[in-house]
């Protein structure tokens, strides 16, 4: 296994293509419950048949975020000669380089990939949905601190969060509206940091603030009066369960996807679902087994420290749902962006050819 930190580009061609792209990604930015599956990772055999399929590993680019946890398992397996990992800050770095060939797999934002697919005439195809919802609800009041908290009990209330004008804005406003609460009925407060939010809790204990992991379970870890009382994926799946939501069926809150560049699954179709296979296995040994991973989700930069991590990695909603499973959750999501901020993901659904089944 190589595991590189931002590492130095290779120069390669499709120059248009990357123009395009880092002209696009700079406007957009803001990701497997894993499916059953054996819980360890493929052997050293496969992996190094995989290697020698096309002489050199497959290419593997990720956020330095929840959306990398799934993945920690396979970096830290020394046996994983298939895979060159390479780890960056922020999905601009990493679409340019899936557009010149420098890299065979992504995990990025789902919007972000659905906009991508566009602009790339299909040069990209979704196989996983990597990480569910990261945002959570944490306030200082006591009466909300019972446990059953919904979307519908913070009517009146004042809403702190981050990310106006971007994909959490759209989501917790999408949330509201399916819970039968409109715009009047609630306080939307914007602020560029979830550390002013939290701060704002202190002085307003009614208040709620929308933070993601693992920063709210930082938060609470250091701050005794909060406590975490609402997860925004679970209260997507309970209002996609109630009919009168109007969500479609199978959808779900989802942050980060899996893509493939056409070209490498065209020209490595084996190598493609042996990764498959491993992010599927890596990712239920996050879901099930936090404390195993811990360490290598410290070293990746993500979690400050260990124990945070065993607790915050479980709030991640870690998963690798493929296939139809993967189509349902992802086009659902997808539809209420439409509704809500069309340019967040260029302007229309991708078609059935995004999903690689």
């Amino acid at each position: 296994m190589k595991l590189g930190l931002n590492a130095n580009a290779r120069s390669t061609a499709c120059l248009t293509l990357a123009a395009v792209l880092l002209a696009l990604v700079g406007s957009l930015l803001f990701g497997c419950s894993a499916t059953p599956a054996d819980p360890s990772l493929s052997d050293a055999a496969h992996s190094q048949e995989d290697a020698g399929e096309a002489g050199t590993p497959l290419r593997i680019a990720s956020m330095k975020g929840p959306t990398s946890i799934g993945l920690a398992a396979m970096m830290e397996d020394d046996a994983q000669a298939s895979y060159d990992f390479q780890v960056f800050a922020t999905a601009d770095e990493i679409a340019p380089k899936l557009a010149s060939g420098e890299v065979d797999i992504a995990l990025l934002p789902v919007n972000l990939a659905a906009t991508l697919y566009h602009r790339t005439e299909g040069g990209i195809k979704a196989i996983d949905v990597n990480t569910l919802g990261v945002l959570y609800g944490l306030t200082a009041d006591d009466a909300l601190k019972g446990g059953g908290l919904t979307m519908a009990d913070l009517a009146g209330r004042t809403i702190y969060m981050t990310g106006k004008g971007t994909v959490p804005e759209y989501t917790v406003r999408a949330l509201l509206a399916k819970a039968g609460l409109s715009e009047d009925d609630v306080t939307l407060e914007f602020r560029s940091e979830p550390a002013e939010v939290v701060a704002l809790l202190t002085a307003d204990a009614s208040a709620v603030g929308i933070v993601p992991q693992p920063f709210a379970t930082s938060a609470v870890a250091q701050d005794a009066s909060l406590a975490n009382v609402l997860d925004l994926t679970e209260q997507w799946d309970l209002l996609a369960a109630d009919g009168a939501a109007s969500l479609a069926e199978g959808s779900r809150f989802v942050t980060g996807v899996t893509v493939v560049r056409s070209a490498s699954l065209e020209e490595r179709p084996d190598a493609v679902a042996r990764f498959l296979e491993d992010h599927r296995a890596s990712a239920r040994i996050a879901a099930d087994d936090p404390a195993a991973i811990a360490d290598a989700v410290v070293e990746l930069g993500i979690i400050p420290n260990a124990a945070i991590a065993e607790t915050a990695i479980p709030l991640c909603n870690v998963v690798c749902l493929d296939g139809e499973e993967m189509q349902a959750a992802i086009s659902g999501y997808l539809q209420e962006l439409l509704t809500w901020a069309p340019d967040a993901i260029a302007g229309d659904l991708p078609d059935d050819g995004f999903y690689h089944l």
